[in-house]
């Protein structure tokens, strides 16, 4: 018989109840681990704006594993119950491209995050604002951030979109400028850059 939740051995980050939607955990990364999840979710069409597609298991996980020795970039993978259903990426801006195109403030916090696909269960209304509403509360109150920066592609509709409806105030659309190291190589991105501040997060 499976374990029903093969990620209890794994200490959280963050943990949160969230009312009518399941308990949300927030896992650091375990590349080797977790790869073939990941891959899995950055090998679909889907995801072409996490710019994965067309790397192997074996090459998401390297990217991880790179990404577990810097000290200004982490992934978490966040667990509805025992359910995987996101990749969360959390930066220093000022440690980041994106700390190019805008100025970067005392307090500010970079976020990528990518979704599970739907799956078997279907499109559920209210996912991703409880998602989003668990992320919001990690990055602002458990490490005590005064705003949150994210830069999806502007091609990417859905996930602008989706920002906006949280509570993000759109930015500017920037160009984030290629980044070509022998570790790292990162393709110039045309991005629609979106703010949320802990006031409006989380007013009074």
């Amino acid at each position: 018989m499976s374990d029903p939740d093969p990620y209890r051995s794994r200490p959280a980050v963050h943990e949160q109840d969230v009312d009518g939607f399941g308990t949300v955990r927030l896992l650091p990364l375990d590349p080797p681990v977790d790869a073939e999840v990941l891959h899995a979710w950055v090998a679909e069409e889907r995801a072409a704006f996490w710019g994965m597609n067309g790397l192997t298991r074996d090459q998401v996980a390297e990217i991880y594993a790179h990404m577990a020795g810097l000290d200004t970039h982490h992934a978490f993978l966040v667990l509805k119950d025992a359910e995987p259903v996101a990749l969360l990426q959390t930066y220093e801006p000022e440690a980041d491209r994106v700390s190019e195109c805008y100025e970067v403030g005392p307090g500010d916090i970079g976020v990528h995050l990518l979704l599970a696909p739907a799956g078997e269960r279907g499109a559920r209304s209210g996912w991703t604002a409880a998602l989003l509403g668990a992320v919001s509360t990690y990055v602002l109150h458990t490490l005590d951030r005064s705003r949150v920066v994210v830069d999806p592609d502007v091609r990417n509709e859905k996930a602008i979109a989706r920002f906006l409806r949280h509570g993000f105030e759109a930015g500017p659309v920037v160009v984030l400028p290629e980044i070509d190291l022998p570790d790292v190589y990162l393709p110039e991105k045309k991005a629609r850059l979106a703010f949320l501040s802990r006031a409006v997060a989380f007013p009074g």
